[in-house]
């Protein structure tokens, strides 16, 4: 079969190989370390925090962390304060004039951008780790964090140590990502997501497949759901995949093979995708859609009729008002991230300099207006599908009584980011097959390596 031989090649390509088992393990670093407990834990308390965070915005943060969060784990914080420094270094590149500058000077730039995003990345965990910290004995049901602890455990140097370990946690998960990036395969950070999140669906499912066949459906309703589970990953992945191509000519290319032959009228193609931002909108509104229900139980908040309509409707990532305000949040990302992802003016002067042209289109400056029009038009649609893929888990619940934590895979964050992250993962290693074997995705060919040779 294909897919035999395609997985066949893999191997072949030590490189890539090498790049395939380094991600792997890395990964599995990093599962390891969800499951390692902060010292001090009494282990037998922590059922309690496990049921403290079962559902609402806590059972999606638990998710996104592999189940570190409910385990006081030393990943408990996951990757999420690094995700959120990049999302205020985003925004604030908007507005201070020397990221803008950083952001022209290329790979230069770009490295004096990541190194802000760590060190703001260590002040985000600074203050949420302590938070963190204060919350678990209220998540667990108990008076006190000493309550949590194995006796004769100082609580004083357990809030330190702690505070030191998650930091340092948070720290060593970032690594472990960009290691990824950069020696391994697909986009770290994202991968760290995407494992979390698959951890914690085997157990998902059981529960909700207890559920029904308890006498919630039975047999029949367990088939249904996965029917529109695999409808909706189809759908998720035409979203990532599908393309709007705009045709550009090619005016006149030499070829020279012995001799030189002049080509006119070459047309190909230029892809623009529907949701040319990926999965980085969801991500960027999920963090925003944490704040309004720390903000409402903070102490000036709480006992105020507002702050009580806030931890109400924007605890319950299933309730009408979250998901509104998570779909309009989506929508605008989805813009904001693809006008600054998209670079319009680059590609047509790429176009400009390769001698080819929008048929119909002056190059230059009306075919950078050009492209960032059809990008406004099919930006729209896609923003719609992917805010309304995203609030799809709420309608399932509604309609469907499916259990919570099940439901969250029906689109969402959950299953978008892990159709996006493999899209993106499977793409990196065709790109060596072609490049390295060609047997990988086609008949015949050799590998580049013997042709050199």
């Amino acid at each position: 079969m294909k897919i035999i031989e395609t997985l066949k090649n893999v191997w072949k390509i030590t490189e890539l190989k090498d790049r395939i088992i380094l991600t792997l393990g890395l990964l599995l670093v990093y599962r390891f370390g969800a499951q390692v407990v902060l010292p001090g834990i009494n282990i037998d308390a922590l059922g309690a925090l496990q049921d403290g965070t079962q559902g609402g915005l806590l059972g999606l943060l638990n998710a996104f962390t592999g189940g570190a969060f409910a385990n006081a784990s030393v990943f408990a914080l996951g990757i999420m304060p690094y995700i959120s420094a990049s999302i205020v270094v985003q925004l604030m590149g908007i507005a201070i004039p020397y990221l803008q500058k950083l952001q022209k000077e290329g790979a230069s730039g770009q490295k004096k951008i990541t190194q802000i995003t760590r060190w703001l990345t260590i002040g985000i965990c600074l203050v949420q780790a302590p938070g963190y910290l204060a919350s678990v004995p209220a998540l667990s049901g108990t008076s006190s964090m000493s309550a949590m602890l194995v006796p004769g455990f100082s609580e004083n140097i357990f809030y330190f140590s702690s505070v030191v370990i998650l930091v340092t946690g948070c720290v060593f998960a970032m690594w472990l990502g960009e290691k990824i990036t950069d020696k391994g395969i697909g986009n770290g950070i994202s991968l760290l997501i995407m494992v979390g999140i698959i951890a914690t669906l085997p157990s998902s499912f059981i529960q909700n497949a207890a559920s029904r066949t308890a006498g919630n459906g039975g047999f029949m309703m367990i088939l249904i759901e996965l029917v529109i589970w695999f409808l909706i990953i189809l759908a998720s992945v035409f979203l990532v995949m599908a393309v709007r191509k705009i045709a550009v000519q090619y005016a006149r290319r030499t070829a020279s093979g012995g001799y030189e032959k002049n080509v006119f009228g070459s047309r190909q193609f230029l892809p623009l995708k529907l949701n040319a931002s990926g999965v980085m909108p969801i991500i960027f509104a999920q963090a925003i859609m944490f704040v309004p229900g720390l903000i409402g139980g903070s102490s000036f908040m709480k006992d105020s009729a507002a702050g009580q309509w806030m931890v109400t409707n924007f605890q319950d990532i299933f309730g009408f008002w979250y998901n509104l305000v998570f779909a309009l949040l989506i929508i605008i990302f989805t813009y904001f991230y693809t006008a600054i992802t998209v670079p319009t003016n680059k590609m047509a002067d790429d176009l400009k300099r390769s001698g080819g042209f929008i048929p119909g289109i002056r190059p230059g400056s009306e075919t950078s207006e050009y492209l960032d029009k059809i990008m406004s038009q099919i930006t729209l649609p896609g923003s719609i599908f992917l805010a309304l893929v995203a609030i799809f888990p709420a309608f399932i619940v509604k309609l469907m009584n499916v259990q919570q934590g099940w439901a969250l895979f029906f689109g969402g964050t959950s299953l978008l980011i892990m159709v996006g992250v493999a899209i993106d993962t499977m793409q990196q290693i065709n790109s060596y097959l072609l490049n390295k074997h060609y047997d990988g995705l086609m008949k015949t060919g050799k590998n580049r390596k013997a042709v050199a040779q």
